[in-house]
This record gives structure tokens, sequence and C-alpha cells, in this order.
């Protein structure tokens, strides 16, 4: 999505809540709303639980205003709020959501081995989290415009329990537009994000860097690959174009994970180990099941699952559905593409060590 766009001041003097907005998603979120690309925001309140990364961010977001003119760190003193808190309790949420125009719900346990061994923990941020910002509008009547929860692409035939969570929560947004008729609540689904924290990236750049082994599953899994900007871009074309009840899906390229391999060890010597499937994961991740893509559409270059409850419907869409799931095991990139890929947005380790040594120097 660029600032050409349809939507371009979709938040001009709008009250943002970042549920989870230290995170890595998160982050990025802030800075491209403070950017002014979509229109300068009123406020931008960031709500989380972890006090040391708000206060990380906080003076990441100072020192670099004292270095440079970008406009995101002009906005940064007058425009961003941190709130400690959590969205499993209510009274968080509660306050958080008072004067809020726009809700980006970016909080989630998301590592899948973490919530196989706590399941009720993914439980009550994934699912509770989601159910007390639906109850709060409901019950309170706030006037939120627009409510837009992060989902992934494992929520999609789950089979672990971070996916099912995820599942459950995306369900909760959609039947939310029944019991809360002035706020359009709608999800984005994605893939794997590169070099966001306990992805894949950084660890095999970190096993590199020690010599290896770089471990791996499987020879045949595959994922789908977006950058922190690409998912951005999902939320913000969600924002701007998805209707009540509908989930926004990027048409996004996929790549087996021992091709990634091979392409960031390049020509040094280090070797690769295969250590089977961890607890809850999947050889091959889909974002569109075949039970979805009879009401999945085309939506420029993203697709657009229509909600599955008859009464969110509107009945006017002309697109031509579907004809098969969306699979990470279609159209995988050759490694001359992924690498083109990976050198794009700086993610080969000789990328990672010079950024490192930068930040030393």
């Amino acid at each position: 999505m660029t600032s050409g766009d349809n939507g371009m001041e979709a938040l001009k003097d709008k009250r943002i809540l970042i549920t989870g907005g230290t995170g890595s998603l998160g982050k990025v979120l802030v800075r491209r709303i403070l950017s002014g690309e979509m229109g300068r925001p009123r406020k931008v309140i960031v709500l989380s639980r972890d006090e040391a990364k708000q206060h990380q961010m906080r003076l990441a977001f100072q020192q670099h205003a004292t270095a440079t003119d970008e406009v995101i760190y002009r906005n940064f003193e007058q425009l961003l709020q941190f709130q400690i808190g959590d969205v499993r309790d209510i009274h968080s949420v509660a306050r958080a959501l008072r004067g809020a125009d726009i809700v980006f719900n970016a909080a989630a346990l998301k590592q899948v081995p973490t919530c196989e061994y706590f399941p009720y923990e993914a439980v009550a941020t994934n699912i509770t989290g989601a159910e007390n910002i639906v109850r709060v509008i409901r019950e309170s009547h706030l006037p939120v415009e627009t409510v837009i929860g992060i989902s992934t692409d494992k929520a999609c035939k789950p089979v672990n329990v971070m996916g099912m969570t995820k599942a459950i929560q995306e369900r909760i947004f959609i039947q939310g537009n029944m019991d809360c008729s002035a706020t359009r609540l709608c999800c984005v689904r994605y893939g794997n994000v590169l070099s966001s924290r306990g992805s894949v990236v950084p660890l095999f750049h970190e096993q590199i860097r020690r010599g290896g082994p770089v471990t791996l599953t499987t020879r045949d899994m595959t994922r789908f690959l977006l950058s922190l900007h690409d998912a951005v871009d999902t939320v913000f074309a969600a924002l701007c174009f998805a209707r009540r009840g509908e989930t926004f899906i990027p048409r996004a390229p996929s790549a087996r994970m021992t091709d990634l391999a091979d392409v960031l060890i390049g020509p040094r010597k280090i070797a690769k180990t295969f250590i089977g499937i961890r607890p809850g994961e999947k050889i091959h991740e889909i974002l569109i099941s075949e039970e979805e893509a009879p009401r999945a559409v085309e939506r420029g270059r993203y697709y657009a699952i229509l909600p599955m409850l008859p009464e969110l419907r509107s009945g006017d869409e002309k697109a031509a559905p579907l004809a098969r799931e969306y699979s990470s095991a279609d159209d995988v990139m050759k490694k001359p593409a992924l690498a083109a890929l990976l050198k794009k947005h700086k993610l080969m380790v000789e990328d990672r060590l010079k950024y490192e040594e930068d930040m030393l120097a």
C-alpha cells in the first residue's frame, strides 16, 4: 500500500490504541503511524504489560529525536503515550479504550511450543483479551470506529494451541459486529514475519554466526514470508478497505526452510542438522482453507475472506471466489528469488553483521 492509495488519511485526527505495541509488529506499526503516511493522528496509545520494553521503546525514540529531523521523531513526544496494562484484565482494557477511535489488537502469545506447554496462558491472552475488547465496547457503548485483530496463518486449520486460540480470536471479533453495531470489527491473517522476534531468520543468523550447525525440522517444510512492513501494509489495507467481519490476507511468497538456510549460509562451511518437528508445528502453512475458499475473493494485492455469519454479508460481492485453498506449498520460490527477497530487506547474514558493527561503532 502506498500513500497514493485511497484511505491515505484514514488515521487523521484519530485516537489510536495498539495493544501489544512493544512487540516486533507493534513497534513498526507505531513508527509507520507516527510518520503520518495515513494522516497525522491525535494520539497513539501503546498498551502492554512489559515495563522494560516500554522504557526501551521510549528511549529509542528520544535518542533518535535528538539526532534526526524525521517527522516520526518530531511527532513522538506530542502523540505517543504508553500505558501499563494487560488485555487479560478488563479494567486495563476499559481504561485504554476510553476515547479510542481505532484499535489494533497485536497483543498475543504466539510462540508455538510455549503455547503447547502453557495452553491456558494462550487462552487468557489470545481469547479472553479479544473478548475483553469486544465486551467493553458493547457494555460501555463506546463509539470505537474500527477494531482490527492481528491473526496468523496458524489459525487456519489449526493443529496447535496458538493457532486454535487465534482462530477463536478471529471468530470473537467477527461475531462482535453483531453486538457492536457502531463498530467495524475485522481481522488480518498472515504468515511468518521475517526478522520478527522468535522467527526463523534471526535464529539462523545466530547459528551461522556461531559456526553452526543450522537446525531444521524437516526437508519439506515451507512457510509464507513477509517483511514487517508487508505485515503493516496488510493492517493498513484492512483499515482502509475491509468490510465488517472480513479477514484480509496478503498474497505472499513462500519458501522451503531448507532453501532459506542454504541461501543464508551461502559459501560458508556450515552443517545443517534435522531435529524433527517441534510440538504443534505443521509442515506447510495455510492462509485460506478449502472450506474458506468459496467465500474468499481477490481484493487487489490481497484476499478477503467474507464472514461465515450470513447476517454480516452485504450481498453485493461480485468477485469470483477462490477455487482452492491457499497454501505455503503453492508457488514456492526458487533460491535466486529467495536470495533477492532477503537482500531487498537487508536480511542476509552479512547485512546483519554490518548492522551490529554500526550499532557498536
